[in-house]
């Protein structure tokens, strides 16, 4: 599409608020098929933290302990994924973000992550589920540095209520909180922590109210990088 085109698409878009979250409506047969698998998701989840980092230091029987653990989490994302993948195509906002995060822990090269997972993130977060707009911000940078992607963190806000059933949900690493996972731990987070990770990102990216932004994320987690950049 030529560039004139797509930034007339973008403000039209923008104008509308077309591109920005609706009020949630799920499919039903997609949010079925998300339960379904969910129990694998907390099985694969349980053993990929129980994976210790493999350090020079670290001895062989845990070393092999550690890659047993780590197969038979990989085992049970099997069934997960193609659970995922049908709850996904029906448009189910978490399962879409769910599998994206399983295609970023698989795959490495961003070049890849940007085609197999960024679409996923991004079809997430237009229907304003929070957590997406974290990795976005990592991992989907030409998404990330677009006025599409600031409307969107700010229709979070809203459509969070909608989406209080389906927390906690994981992260690759939550800024606002304490510490980093460890080996294949995810890092997981409440509505609250997901909203001061939204507000964090709105202050990194609106330099005129940074300030506000910085200060919501603060008073909602008490969000450590939030309140350091306050500092004068």
């Amino acid at each position: 599409m030529p560039r004139h085109h797509r930034f007339y698409t973008l403000a039209a878009c923008l104008l509308s608020q077309a591109c920005v979250a609706s009020p949630l409506q799920i499919d039903p047969r997609g949010d079925s098929l998300y339960q379904q698998a969910v129990p694998y998701l907390q099985q694969a989840d349980s053993k990929f933290e129980a994976v210790t980092a493999i350090t020079p230091e670290t001895s062989e029987a845990e070393e092999q302990r550690s890659l047993g653990l780590a197969a038979e989490g990989g085992a049970l994302l099997k069934p997960a994924v193609q659970l995922l993948e049908q709850a996904a195509a029906l448009g189910h906002p978490v399962a879409q973000y769910r599998l994206g995060l399983i295609r970023v822990m698989l795959l490495a090269p961003s070049e890849v992550i940007e085609e197999k997972a960024c679409p996923l993130f991004e079809q997430s977060l237009a229907q304003g589920f929070a957590p997406p707009a974290v990795v976005i911000s990592t991992w989907c940078l030409a998404h990330a540095k677009t006025p599409l992607y600031q409307a969107q963190l700010q229709a979070v806000e809203a459509a969070m209520p909608g989406y209080e059933q389906y927390f906690p949900q994981p992260g690759v690493w939550l800024e606002c909180k304490p510490g980093q996972p460890v080996g294949m731990a995810l890092q997981w987070g409440s509505s609250r922590d997901y909203q001061a990770e939204v507000y964090r990102l709105l202050g990194d990216w609106n330099r005129a109210q940074r300030s506000a932004f910085y200060q919501k994320a603060v008073d909602l987690n008490d969000c450590a990088k939030a309140r350091k950049r306050l500092r004068p």
